[in-house]
């Protein structure tokens, strides 16, 4: 039994998947450095363009490829829409039926041919879309992005260890604050800068790298902040305790990242983002 295949539309479908995957790709806010409420709306802008392109292609199939571009776009735009602002479920459900309605409505228009516009129509109101995409862009370029501002401790205590079997133990302590600061008016995505930390200033078998992180509200680490916000995210550390210590230990607390660094106390050298660069 032999299978007709029909090159062209095979190439179509190749560029449909292809499309998504960039569309798939655009979403992930690791290119461009565009504002999360610009994308969304290009998302959108986006899926206009493709569905007049497809009431106004004549040849072969390219009004169904045309439709099937815009359908992943708006598939997208509603997926990264939901994502990336958190809706709420309720929120959720009425943006999944609203686009129901919306793709049953334009369907049944198409099919009855109540949808007819000139090629020169849609030629004006692409121009439009392009023009508001740009302007968006550049507005999104000019505005001010996320700065983020590291405060550290000077220092902080860790108490000797209680009654226990454990021979040695972590205690975790408050070594500083992270501040995320949003300069533009609409929401952007937040990417928390790396953090890295080592004792320094303590007999060579206690040197170590030593384990510290964000702490988050709700445990949930944020990937957006909104336009003109500020937010604020303790950072802790967790310290050595030995068994036998019966005093508390005051570890200094720096920026820094060169854990061959010499200290006559112990000190927590904290490494955030670029300062691993500039040592």
């Amino acid at each position: 039994m032999r299978f007709a295949i029909d090159s062209g539309k095979l190439l179509y479908a190749l560029g449909v998947g292809f499309a998504a995957a960039a569309l798939l790709y655009f979403s992930r806010d690791v290119v461009f450095g565009l504002s999360i409420t610009v994308k969304a709306a290009l998302l959108f802008l986006l899926f206009v363009g493709l569905f007049l392109a497809g009431l106004t292609a004549q040849r072969d199939v390219l009004d169904v490829v045309a439709f099937g571009l815009a359908g992943v776009t708006y598939i997208v735009f509603v997926g990264y829409v939901v994502l990336r602002y958190g809706a709420s479920e309720t929120g959720t459900f009425l943006l999944l039926a609203f686009s129901a309605g919306l793709f049953v409505a334009l369907g049944y228009l198409l099919r009855v041919g109540e949808i007819s516009v000139s090629r020169r129509q849609v030629i004006g109101v692409t121009a439009g879309l392009v023009l508001v995409s740009a302007a968006l862009v550049g507005v999104d370029a000019v505005g001010g992005g996320v700065t983020y501002d590291v405060t550290t401790e000077s220092s902080v205590t860790v108490e000797p260890p209680g009654d226990g079997p454990t021979p040695y133990s972590q205690r975790q302590r408050r070594v500083g604050t992270l501040t995320a600061s949003n300069e533009f008016v609409l929401t952007r995505a937040l990417s928390l800068p790396a953090l890295r930390g080592c004792l320094v200033g303590v007999n060579a078998s206690a040197r170590a790298d030593a384990y510290i992180s964000y702490e988050y509200p709700g445990y949930a680490q944020p990937d957006t902040i909104g336009g003109g916000a500020t937010r604020e995210f303790p950072i802790v550390a967790d310290f050595p305790v030995d068994r036998n210590a019966t005093a508390p230990v005051t570890y200094a607390v720096e920026r820094g990242s060169d854990c061959d660094a010499e200290r006559s106390a112990p000190t927590l050298l904290v490494a955030v983002g670029e300062d691993e660069r500039a040592d």
